[in-house]
């Protein structure tokens, strides 16, 4: 039972998020989602007009008559919401944490899924798999899910996002849409993020805070590592140690957003200072979206 001032955030959360999910996205995640996979519903006889590659061959070679495959709208899909819960995301240098962004975030994406009626699954992880909740519908398993985002206690302060994109491979079998929601404190994960972006449309949502990326001159400073625990004294006050400190980021952020491009990745960039900046980044992703579907 979770005490009542986390039950009033769960409900403060769900208040914020449906109004955005009815007012602001209403109708973008259909157009961008809906539609997107096909699944076969029946062969029948060819006639003139049909698209030869519909063309069932080993039907068409045990009747003697050519036939074609009819396929319909998956009109069901299924959402996964794959979340990074190191300890590099209980930081912020504003009003927010970055996983209490993340938490909003995939709030919105959770009743926009089951707005339309679509299943909503979790998989949290850190350096190894902490939670995995099946994709369900229904009001009170979306509830849970963000419940398990806000407040789920993770054993292990690491990234291991390969670990993670398999363990979603072998438990998600049919194509899914998974959002991958993480700082990406993590170099090698290009090639099993190339693998299950073969196999599922995976979005990836980069949370960054300013301070991840400039240093503030304020003299001294003790600097720890919430993934290692290593803690580090920074003369902040130096130019050099702030230049060198940007120029680190600034090479991080250039990798990761290299991996997204060699591995065709769509990424939303999200930054916690920023009240509105994961609205206005869904907002650009579904418009992206929405473009590239009318012009294949």
């Amino acid at each position: 039972m979770l005490p009542s001032e986390l039950m009033q955030q769960i409900r403060r959360i769900q208040i914020r998020t449906s109004r955005m999910v009815n007012d602001v996205l209403a109708g973008q995640y259909e157009s961008v989602f809906k539609g997107q996979g096909m699944e076969f519903k029946e062969v029948r006889e060819y006639v003139p007009g049909d698209d030869v590659r519909a063309i069932d061959w080993n039907v068409t070679a045990r009747t003697g008559h050519p036939h074609v495959k009819v396929l319909a709208e998956e009109r069901e899909m299924t959402v996964m919401l794959l979340v990074d819960a190191s300890g590099s995301g209980r930081f912020g240098s504003s009003a927010r944490f970055k996983n209490e962004v993340a938490a909003e975030l995939c709030a919105v994406l959770a009743f926009s899924a089951i707005h339309n009626n679509d299943k909503v699954g979790l998989i949290v992880f850190t350096d190894r798999i902490e939670l995995f909740v099946p994709p369900k519908k229904g009001r009170q398993h979306v509830l849970r899910v963000i419940r398990e985002v806000l407040f789920f206690e993770p054993k292990g302060t690491g990234t291991n996002i390969p670990e993670a994109l398999h363990y979603l491979n072998g438990v998600v079998k049919r194509r899914a849409v998974v959002f991958l929601v993480s700082d990406f404190m993590e170099e090698n994960y290009e090639t099993p993020l190339r693998i299950a972006n073969k196999r599922h449309d995976v979005i990836a949502v980069a949370i960054t805070d300013p301070r991840e990326e400039e240093l503030p001159n304020v003299g001294l400073l003790c600097v720890r590592d919430t993934e290692t625990g290593r803690e580090t004294l920074v003369d902040t006050s130096d130019p050099e140690v702030r230049r060198q400190y940007g120029l680190a980021a600034r090479g991080r952020a250039d990798r990761r957003n290299n991996i997204f491009r060699r591995t065709a990745v769509d990424a939303m960039h999200v930054r916690v200072e920023e009240e509105r900046s994961y609205i206005n980044e869904l907002h650009r992703f579904f418009r992206m979206r929405e473009r590239r579907k009318a012009t294949a």
